[in-house]
């Protein structure tokens, strides 16, 4: 490696909080906290990126999960898309995504707010455990289960709700590295009932969804 060169990192863990980067702290793996929503999320990714390469970019951390996803508290959800699912606009009681508005997320591309997540993901999910599906970014928790349908009704298979994932997804879209997102369920979404939050379960679950893709990334790099 040339001198002054960045020192490749395989991956990139991006997570919103230090309680929760405190769960991975030990995996071979650089762990960046953002911050809270998207916007963090996408400029801490940016500058992680910028300060050392990544052959995978993850969004870990705890979410809430759709009533029709069939997942509760301590299950796992990795994406198979990432959502900005708040971006966009209301026309009424409707909801218009960036393509039926003629708009896009990139200045030079067509891109709506949805980001394919890395090809290896289903085998992430049958490694840990997890369920396969549409991850949502929302900059405001959902909080009753009234909005939860119309977003599912909007997101077919829509698994569970976090406020980065798409962030991180769109920085590492622009700086042409894969992302995935994965997700330890801590509640389901709709109306706060703090009291059934299990944080520590789903705390584990995210670390397990985490170490199953950093062991697909060695598998795809024999």
């Amino acid at each position: 490696m040339p001198p002054g060169s960045a020192r490749v990192t395989a991956a990139l863990i991006v997570v919103a909080t230090a309680g929760e980067a405190a769960r991975l702290a030990d995996l071979h793996a650089r762990v960046v906290v953002s911050g809270v929503g998207p916007v963090a999320a996408a400029l801490a990714t940016q500058r992680a990126l910028a300060q050392a390469p990544a052959r995978l970019v993850i969004s870990a951390g705890i979410g809430g999960a759709y009533p029709d996803s069939g997942l509760r508290p301590a299950d796992l959800a990795v994406s198979s898309v990432m959502v900005q699912a708040d971006l966009g606009a209301w026309d009424g009681d409707g909801f218009m995504p960036l393509a039926a508005l003629g708009l896009s997320v990139r200045p030079d591309a067509a891109q709506d707010a949805v980001f394919t997540a890395w090809v290896r993901a289903p085998q992430v999910a049958v490694r840990a455990g997890a369920a396969l599906g549409p991850a949502l970014t929302l900059s405001g928790v959902t909080g009753s289960l009234a909005q939860a349908a119309a977003l599912e009704a909007r997101h077919p298979g829509a698994l569970c709700e976090g406020m980065e994932g798409a962030g991180v997804a769109h920085a590492a879209l622009l700086a042409g590295v894969p992302a995935l997102e994965v997700r330890g369920i801590s509640n389901p979404v709709g109306p706060r009932d703090r009291q059934a939050w299990r944080i520590p379960e789903a705390l584990a679950a995210t670390r397990r969804g985490v170490q199953a893709a950093l062991e697909e990334l060695l598998i795809s790099e024999a």
